[in-house]
C-alpha cells in the first residue's frame, strides 16, 4: 500500500489510487492563469508550479505574489512549487543556488504554498536551510532526484530513496529515462522496496514513452502521485489528465475486485 501524502497534519486524498497532480509551466502571470483556467475544471488533487518557466523569477517578491495568486485561485486544491535545475530537466534561470534556496525560503515565509520540491543534488547546506524553513511554516518538502538520461540500478535508485528520509523530507521522489522497458521495472521494483522499508511517502515515475506505464501502476508499488498533463506537459511521458484518471480508476476498480 502507498503511504499517503500528509499535508497540514492531514492525508490527501483517498487511498485506493494516487494523487494526480498537473504542472503550470506559463512564462508570464497571464499564461500562468489562463492555464489554471484549463486545468482547474479538470479536477487534479495536486497543482505543481514550475517557476523555473517563469520569466520573473529573478524578482522574488513578484514570484511570492504569484504564488499567492495562484494560492488563491486553486482553492482546496494543495500547489507544489518546483524550480528545476538544468541538470535535472529545468529552464536556464538568472539564479544561483543560494538565489533558488532563497526563493523558497520567501514562498515558504509567506506561506502561499503547501509543498516544496528541491532537489537532492542541491548544496547540503541549502537543503537544511530549506528544510528549517519549511517545518517552520508548515510547507511540507519533497526531496527529489530526476535523471533525463538514463535509469541507476536498483540499489542506487534506493539509496535515493532512503537519502530524502535520512535527510529528513517530508515526500521522497525519483524520475528517471528508461531506455527499454526493463528500466521500468527496474524503477518500479526500486520504488516497492523503498516503500516497504521507509516511513515516508514517495513519488516514483519513469519518463519517456516506455515509463508512461509507471505513471498508470505506480501506485501499485507505493507511488503517492503521479503527473498528468492539464494544458502543457513538463516531462517526456506525461499522459492527459482525463486519461490518466480512467487508467487509474480501472487499475483501483481491478485491485479491489471489482
Amino acid at each position: 500500500m502507498m503511504k499517503p501524502i500528509c499535508l497540514h497534519g492531514q492525508p490527501v486524498g483517498g487511498a485506493d489510487r494516487p494523487l494526480i497532480c498537473t504542472p503550470l509551466v506559463g512564462r508570464t502571470p497571464g499564461a500562468l492563469f489562463d492555464e489554471l483556467t484549463v486545468v482547474l475544471p479538470k479536477r487534479p488533487d495536486v497543482i505543481e508550479w514550475r517557476v523555473d518557466f517563469f520569466e520573473e523569477i529573478g524578482d522574488a517578491a513578484t514570484v511570492v505574489e504569484v504564488a499567492g495568486r495562484i494560492r488563491q485561485a486553486a482553492g482546496a486544491v494543495p500547489i507544489i512549487f518546483t524550480c528545476r535545475s538544468m541538470d535535472e530537466g529545468g529552464q536556464r534561470i538568472p539564479l544561483d543556488s543560494a538565489g533558488v534556496a532563497g526563493l523558497h525560503v520567501a514562498v515558504c515565509a509567506a506561506r502561499c504554498v503547501d509543498i516544496i520540491d528541491y532537489e537532492l543534488g542541491n548544496p547540503a547546506r541549502e537543503l537544511a536551510r530549506l528544510r528549517q524553513a519549511s517545518r517552520a511554516n508548515d510547507v511540507a518538502m519533497i526531496m527529489s532526484y530526476h535523471n533525463f538520461q538514463s535509469t541507476p540500478d536498483a540499489a542506487a535508485l534506493a539509496a535515493k530513496f532512503m537519502d530524502a528520509e535520512r535527510l529528513g523530507a517530508d515526500i521522497a521522489k525519483v524520475a528517471v529515462m528508461p531506455r527499454s522497458p526493463e528500466d521500468v521495472l527496474t524503477l518500479l521494483g526500486a520504488a516497492w522496496r523503498a516503500s516497504e522499508a521507509g516511513s515516508i511517502p514517495l513519488i516514483a515515475m519513469s519518463m519517456g514513452g516506455f515509463g508512461s506505464v509507471s505513471r498508470i501502476v505506480g501506485g501499485v508499488f507505493g507511488s503517492a502521485l503521479t503527473f498528468a498533463v492539464g494544458k502543457s506537459s513538463s516531462a517526456p511521458g506525461q499522459i492527459a489528465i482525463e486519461d490518466l484518471r480512467i487508467a487509474l480508476d480501472t487499475v483501483g476498480r481491478s485491485l479491489a475486485g471489482r
